[in-house]
């Protein structure tokens, strides 16, 4: 039970982390009537909720972003991607976890050239760190040739989500709204960390409700629906698992009672015979049956701990990204929800042992101490 929690949640939790690593929690930007990933109309940063959005409580930061499609080109390849621009007040912790070569891009004054690519990106064409390459974006008008940027491969990151990696390139802002001929202060939208995930559906009313009527504010999980809906059943495999192990232990521990009480049976009997009441019998063997508990839930606590740590830091039990969004089982572990599930074990295997201990009111004492 332990495990099912520990992994449900821990792909839940760290899913999540990936897709708001590159959205954030919540994005604002203007109605589009596209549903791609590409900012076509600007937004200004002349906004009340920004840099600081005091009206809603329990929001990190809000950071500006824009992004543009294009085509990395080399001699031998190309590859469709999307350039993300984003500015000095990004958020970088979660690219430091994931960051596998070289460094961070730095954003300052000056437009730079330096990106982030993916490892996925990077295999495909050849780059290494140092590397410079061409991409080309298309004008509005189809007409005229392509605009052709340079950049220079600054890192190389692998966040295991796949459908991320594989588009994403993470530049300085400034390159997006020189290719849009923006203005300094028009940005593709803006993107809202939040202190707590758990509050993403409340917050994201909220934030729709103090932004301007010509802006949308739309949360991650509507975003992306169909991912958060999956996830969403994995509370149902849980609350399952738990049932079935729950039962399993309830229909074992009545078994033990059951024999305990057949091995006891002459001692019932001699306890009636000098004045014990059935209810102060039946405590007997529900305290017991509640040692034997006991020493269950230890090695249980015991062994469960011992293969999730195994887990979280060896990363033993591999899965396949391009399926569950990580390369390997993630672990989440929390003092209260273990504490919480060895009470509901043994309060839930304690009542259902009440029943079977009926038996002892029963049994008559001359029968009892004569049975052998």
């Amino acid at each position: 039970m332990m495990i099912a929690i520990a992994t449900g949640v821990g792909l839940q939790r760290k899913i999540k982390e990936k897709i708001s690593g590159f959205n954030g929690h919540v994005q604002i930007a203007r109605y589009e009537d596209n549903n791609s990933q590409i900012t076509l109309n600007p937004v200004s940063t002349d906004q009340d909720f920004y840099p600081n959005f005091t009206s809603v409580e329990g929001i990190k930061s809000v950071q500006t972003y824009a992004t543009k499609g294009g085509v990395i080109r080399t001699e031998t390849d190309f590859e469709g991607i999307i350039l993300k621009g984003v500015s000095q007040d990004y958020d970088w912790s979660f690219f430091d976890d994931y960051l596998m070569k070289g460094e961070l891009i730095e954003i300052s004054g000056e437009m730079s050239s330096d990106v982030l690519i993916s490892k996925i990106t990077a295999d495909r064409l050849g780059f290494e760190v140092g590397d410079t390459f061409n991409t080309f974006f298309v004008k509005d008008d189809p007409g005229k040739a392509p605009n052709v940027r340079v950049f220079t491969v600054k890192g190389i990151y692998n966040s295991g989500f796949q459908e991320f990696d594989e588009n994403y390139v993470i530049g300085d802002i400034k390159q997006i709204q020189r290719l849009n001929k923006w203005e300094k202060h028009q940005v593709g939208g803006f993107e809202v960390l939040l202190t707590n995930f758990d509050e993403l559906q409340l917050k994201g009313r909220d934030i729709y409700e103090n932004v301007a009527a010509t802006l949308n504010a739309q949360t991650i999980g509507e975003k992306y629906p169909a991912i958060f809906e999956w996830l969403d059943l994995f509370d149902t495999n849980i609350y399952v698992i738990l049932g079935i192990m729950i039962l399993i232990a309830g229909i074992n521990m009545i078994t033990a009672l059951l024999v305990l009480i057949l091995e006891r049976t002459q001692m019932i009997g001699i306890l009636k015979a000098l004045g014990n009441d059935n209810w102060s019998i039946r405590k007997i063997f529900l305290y017991n049956a509640a040692y034997l508990i006991a020493v269950g839930l230890f090695w249980g606590n015991l062994i469960g701990i011992a293969v999730l740590l195994l887990q979280k830091y060896f990363g033993v039990v591999k899965l396949n990204p391009e399926t569950y969004y990580v390369n390997q089982a993630p672990v989440y572990l929390d003092f209260g929800y273990i504490l919480l599930l060895n009470i509901g074990t043994m309060a839930l295997c304690l009542l259902m042992l009440l029943i079977p201990s009926y038996i002892v009111s029963k049994i008559s004492p001359v029968k009892a101490i004569k049975f052998d």
